[in-house]
């Protein structure tokens, strides 16, 4: 006996959930977009930016900065709506390279060396901008490495039992090291940099945030938090009140936050240095059973 064939509406109730389905996938790709969108803007206000339009630059920096939000929210919707896909993870590492390569490179070497003053020295001035290239340069490299690490392996669990849920990504991830350099543009409102010194500062940091990028330090990753739990609406002060910071003294606020996560690999790695260097403890004193 044959069945009887489903009615137009049962049609639209089976199709619905493969549409919005789709829909859902979608949704994740759109913020990876807007990372590109915002990479894109950020190069186009470095290459205009200059001593004398220097708010470019800041906008470059504050462009990153939302580019920085979007990245974190593609995929944390992408797991929420589990509708993590290998097209998304493949479109989030190349806007990664756009938006936390390319751009913050081209922002450290065009704030930080191609426009310092022409009345410096020339042959120094000359030096301190080929230096800077290649320290640039190496930021990029560095970031291009570590996003295909990332995609190469997972993240180890951490061995402490008591936290079994948290997680770290090996190595400074290349959102957190561009977020480095316009964070440090950002504290000067865009004003390049004028002085033999700063810039010589401002290599160093360039190299360090490269060499923690392809470093096997770990940096906490934030991904054991729950959204879908249920959290105490105390969270809400503080959450507030950090907002509130941010908008009003942004300059010094994402500084912060910026030096606080680096220090924080950094310091967890001492930490770890010397727990594995210290002796382990000598065994507990034993008697010896006395003879027969």
């Amino acid at each position: 006996m044959s069945l009887p064939s489903p009615t137009r509406r049962e049609h639209d109730r089976l199709g619905k959930p493969r549409r919005v389905r789709k829909g859902l996938y979608i949704l994740p790709s759109v913020f990876t977009s807007l990372n590109i969108a915002a990479g894109y803007f950020a190069i186009a206000q470095v290459l205009s930016g200059s001593v004398a339009e220097p708010w470019r630059f800041d906008n470059a920096a504050k462009a990153i900065g939302v580019a920085i939000v979007a990245d974190g929210l593609d995929g944390r919707i992408a797991r929420l709506t589990n509708t993590a896909s290998d097209f998304g993870r493949e479109l989030d590492s190349l806007a990664d390279v756009i938006t936390f390569g390319v751009a913050p490179a081209l922002l450290a070497w065009e704030w930080g060396f191609r426009q310092l003053p022409a009345a410096m020295d020339f042959d120094l001035r000359t030096k301190l901008i080929q230096i800077g290239a290649i320290a640039t340069f190496l930021f990029l490299v560095a970031g291009a490495a570590r996003l295909a690490r990332f995609n190469i392996q997972h993240n180890p669990q951490p061995s402490n039992p008591g936290r079994p849920g948290r997680k770290y990504f090996v190595g400074m991830p290349i959102p957190a090291a561009a977020g480095v350099v316009c964070a440090v543009v950002h504290l000067t409102n865009g004003a390049p940099l004028a002085s033999w010194w700063s810039a010589a500062l401002w290599i160093a940091l360039v190299l360090a945030a490269s060499f923690l990028m392809v470093s096997t330090w770990r940096f906490y990753s934030f991904k054991d938090i729950n959204l879908r739990s249920r959290h105490s609406f105390r969270l809400i002060i503080p959450f507030g009140g950090l907002l509130a910071l941010g908008w009003f003294f942004s300059e010094y606020v994402l500084f912060a936050l910026a030096l606080a996560y680096t220090f924080s690999g950094v310091l967890a790695r001492v930490v770890y240095s010397l727990r594995r260097k210290s002796p382990p403890p000598p065994p507990p004193y034993q008697e010896a059973s006395e003879l027969p």
